[in-house]
C-alpha cells in the first residue's frame, strides 16, 4: 500500500479520492500523541490508535459510516472560516477529514467526487452539528438520479418468464372486427 494521497499541513489537508487506498494521520484528543493512523480504500477504513499504551485497530467497512459531509469549521483566533469535506460517522470520533479548504468551489468538487467514488449519500451539517441529506428539489418534487428499470438488476430477475418481455400490444386495423350493441361475447373453441 502507498502512503501519498495526502498533501498540505496544518489546517489545509487534501485526500486525493482517485488515489485510493490512502494512509494518513488525523488528530484524536483520547489517542496518545493526539494522533491516529487511518488507511481509507474503497470498501474499508482502518483506523489504528494508541491509548494508554494500548495499541488498537479498528477495521470497518465503509458502509458503517452515515455519509460525506460538508461543513463549515469556524476559525480559530481570528482566522478565516474553513470549508471541510468529512466521512461522517454517528460517533464524531469516528468522523476521518478528507479535505480542508478556504475554497468553497474546491470543497464542493471534493465533496462530489467522494460522494460518487465511495457511493455514499451527500451531507449538508448545519451549525448545531445535525446533518442532513443533500437533494435537489423543487418545492415538495425531490430530483434524483433516475432508477434503474426493475426486470434488468432485479435479484427476481431469473424468477420472471423473458417472454412477458417478448410480448406486443395487439393492434387495431381496417380489417380487425368490431363487436358493437351486443350483450356479450363469449370465445369458443
Amino acid at each position: 500500500m502507498r502512503s501519498g494521497g495526502c498533501a498540505g499541513s496544518g489546517r489545509a489537508l487534501r485526500l486525493d479520492p482517485f488515489g485510493l487506498p490512502v494512509r494518513f494521520s488525523a488528530s484524536d484528543v483520547a489517542a496518545d500523541g493526539r494522533v491516529r493512523d487511518v488507511e481509507l480504500h474503497r470498501e474499508r477504513v482502518v483506523l489504528r490508535r494508541s491509548l494508554s499504551g494500548m495499541r488498537m485497530a479498528l477495521n470497518m467497512p465503509v458502509t458503517a459510516y452515515d455519509g460525506i459531509s460538508l461543513r463549515l469549521v469556524p476559525g480559530e483566533g481570528g482566522t478565516e472560516d474553513v470549508l471541510a469535506v468529512v466521512l461522517k460517522h454517528s460517533d464524531p470520533a469516528l468522523t476521518l477529514p478528507l479535505f480542508v479548504t478556504l475554497q468553497p468551489e474546491e470543497a464542493l468538487a471534493e465533496w462530489r467526487a467522494w460522494g460518487q467514488l465511495l457511493g455514499m449519500p451527500l451531507l449538508l451539517a448545519e451549525q448545531n452539528k445535525v446533518s442532513q441529506a443533500a437533494n435537489a428539489q423543487l418545492g415538495e418534487l425531490h430530483i434524483e438520479r433516475p432508477r434503474p428499470r426493475r426486470r434488468r438488476r432485479s435479484a427476481l430477475k431469473l424468477r420472471r418468464p423473458s417472454i412477458l418481455l417478448r410480448r406486443g400490444y395487439g393492434k387495431i386495423s381496417e380489417t380487425t372486427r368490431i363487436h358493437r350493441g351486443e350483450r356479450e361475447i363469449i370465445a369458443r373453441n
